[in-house]
């Protein structure tokens, strides 16, 4: 338990960014109604549009606070036009740079269905999975695999001929990330939807890959320290249809970097669409929790985008801060907050315009505040 308090820097970013960090600073604000809370939030300025306007990805007092800070809330970093010099995004340093630099090793994304949330498959709006049928998380490997900067091209006479980007897989990259998915796997008591068994899927190309074999064999070394979980395998690409045929199967899943990148996209599907995907991007000592949309600069200022997103990524860092601090001020929030949107969202109210309504980003905001009062009530 931290008595002076927890500090929680936030970056809006770019784009729809703000819009939906400003709906959970009031979601945050409303959480600390029923008495003083035990966190403070500041937001610093970052991202592609601060770079156009400043030169700078993000101002040093933003840096700093980013590396001593309890916690990081981001929005969201992209914006056209907002390019370094090398290629790389402006705003590159607010995601992969933090990642890399606060050694954040773990992607963990949940998946769960809620009731009352509507899928949308072939442009029509219907239901095609059963809520109590989808309650998974995929672990990802953050800090490796294609994602380190071991690239470049070849170019002669100005053209490129070559581009290279080198895969490297770890065995300290490897069993953190593995240990993290089945420590994961026996905290979650209630198993996979379909059988209840604790289990973790391996999800690779090892049939294939040199760097996969070694991710399985990693994992299959990893497994014996927790016997009371079962393995599993499956190759990425038929784990991609059985991940959307059969959702009820899977508990936890872990991944390389890449393939987990591609699957937890995926799997935003089953739970209704990315306005509803959050992630935490978690390292030993450090977390930094967002709503993985991305910036959406052509729903800039229109104060339409999905803010349950934002709202899920909070629940995600108080529920993570609490349990590293073994702190109820902060899960006593979190569970407040996953009751308040689960309502909200079994009601149909907040339906915005990916779930074929009409409700706007502050409307949404508007009624898990008053959920949030209700219940304080």
């Amino acid at each position: 338990m931290k008595d002076a308090g927890y500090e929680i820097a936030v970056f809006p970013g770019d784009g729809t960014g703000p819009e939906v960090v400003r709906e959970g600073q009031r979601v945050l604000a409303a959480l600390a109604e029923s008495g003083p809370a035990p966190w403070h939030a500041t937001e610093y300025a970052g991202g592609g549009q601060y770079y156009l306007r400043s030169g700078r990805e993000w101002d040093p007092e933003g840096q700093a606070a980013a590396h001593r800070a309890d916690a990081i809330l981001l929005g969201a970093v992209g914006w056209p036009g907002a390019t370094l010099p090398n290629g790389d995004i402006a705003g590159r340093a607010l995601v992969l740079g933090l990642r890399e630099s606060l050694d954040l090793f773990a992607n963990v994304r949940p998946c769960r269905l809620y009731p009352g949330v509507q899928h949308r498959i072939s442009g029509e709006y219907r239901e095609v999975w059963s809520p109590k049928n989808v309650d998974m998380v995929i672990v990802r490997e953050n800090t490796e695999d294609l994602y380190t900067p071991a690239r470049g091209r070849l170019r002669r006479a100005d053209e490129t001929e070559v581009a290279i980007d080198t895969r490297i897989i770890t065995r300290k990259g490897a069993e953190r990330v593995i240990r993290y998915a089945f420590g994961l796997a026996r905290a979650r008591a209630r198993g996979a939807p379909g059988d209840g068994v604790r289990r973790v899927t391996c999800v690779d190309k090892s049939n294939v890959m040199e760097g996969c074999r070694f991710f399985r064999e990693t994992f299959d070394r990893v497994a014996t320290e927790f016997p009371e979980i079962e393995r599993d395998y499956a190759y990425v690409d038929a784990f991609s249809q059985w991940l959307v045929r059969n959702p009820e199967r899977y508990n936890v899943v872990v991944a390389t970097n890449m393939m987990g990148d591609i699957i937890t996209d995926l799997a935003a599907v089953l739970q209704g669409g990315m306005g509803f995907a959050s992630g935490g991007n978690i390292g030993a000592g450090h977390g930094m929790f967002e709503p993985v949309h991305g910036s959406a600069p052509k729903y800039a200022g229109k104060n339409q985008v999905n803010p349950f997103a934002t709202f899920f990524a909070l629940e995600q860092m108080l529920r993570w801060l609490g349990g590293q601090h073994q702190d109820a001020r902060l899960t006593g929030p979190a569970d407040r907050l996953e009751r308040a949107l689960a309502a909200v969202l079994q009601s149909g109210a907040a339906r915005t315009y990916d779930q074929g309504g009409t409700v706007t980003t502050s409307g949404a905001g508007d009624l898990v505040l008053r959920a949030l009062r209700e219940e304080a009530r």
